[in-house]
């Protein structure tokens, strides 16, 4: 059901001699917060950059609601070791950003990622003001035509950050198996009218300011 989850997608900008220490430190953190039941979210994935944005890392949070998203906020920020976390966290990063994002409903829901390998593509546009409910009607078709080929693990807009932006996040067994999908999608009937009607509704394809990035699981 659309509205029943709130995603918020963290980028971590990691000093690079400070890499090591920020893995063990999230490593440690982030599944206890998702483990604990008196929270109310889930952790659909933490990934580090391996093309694209170097020493940057990236983790998207599901909650149930922002009931959820407010419950979890108040139980973390009165448990000391959480704070002692983000002290030690701030010393490893050049910067940090979030946004709240929700689902679009063609998507038919955030998966959980599949054992397929590895490497995920996480796709961020910028959109035009005014034009998401467009973005939202070509893709509708663009996803049947791409979920014959390759994986999609979740597609949302922000509602609370950078506004217009809409991210779209695949899965490949490996880079070889992305180059033959993508050019199995250009096949099927369909694919090239959403491209095309992408080009006009798009400020730019941004992920960093640019195309994408191509990330691998955080400990992988």
């Amino acid at each position: 059901m659309r509205g029943k989850y709130v995603h918020e997608i963290v980028s971590h900008k990691v000093i690079p001699a400070r890499a090591y220490d920020y893995v063990q430190l999230v490593s440690k953190i982030y599944p206890a917060i998702a483990q604990d039941p008196k929270n109310g979210v889930h952790l659909v994935g933490s990934w580090r950059t391996v093309i694209g944005d170097q020493d940057t890392y990236t983790h998207i949070w599901e909650y149930n609601g922002f009931e959820g998203f407010h419950r979890t906020q108040n139980v973390i920020h009165e448990d000391p070791k959480y704070l002692q976390y983000l002290g030690e966290l701030r010393e490893c990063l050049r910067s940090r950003e979030s946004s709240i994002m929700q689902e679009f409903s063609f998507w038919g829901g955030t998966a959980a990622p599949r054992e397929l390998g590895g490497i995920f593509e996480l796709r961020s546009y910028d959109l035009k003001a005014g034009c998401l409910l467009e973005w939202e009607t070509h893709w509708k078709k663009g996803i049947e035509c791409r979920r014959q080929v390759m994986e999609p693990v979740g597609a949302w807009f922000s509602q609370i950050g950078s506004l217009n932006r809409v991210h779209h996040l695949w899965q490949f067994a490996d880079l070889e198996h992305r180059k033959l999908s993508r050019a199995r999608s250009w096949e099927i009937p369909g694919w090239a009218e959403t491209v095309s009607a992408m080009i006009f509704i798009c400020v730019s394809f941004c992920n960093t300011n640019y195309s994408f990035r191509l990330t691998r699981p955080l400990n992988s």
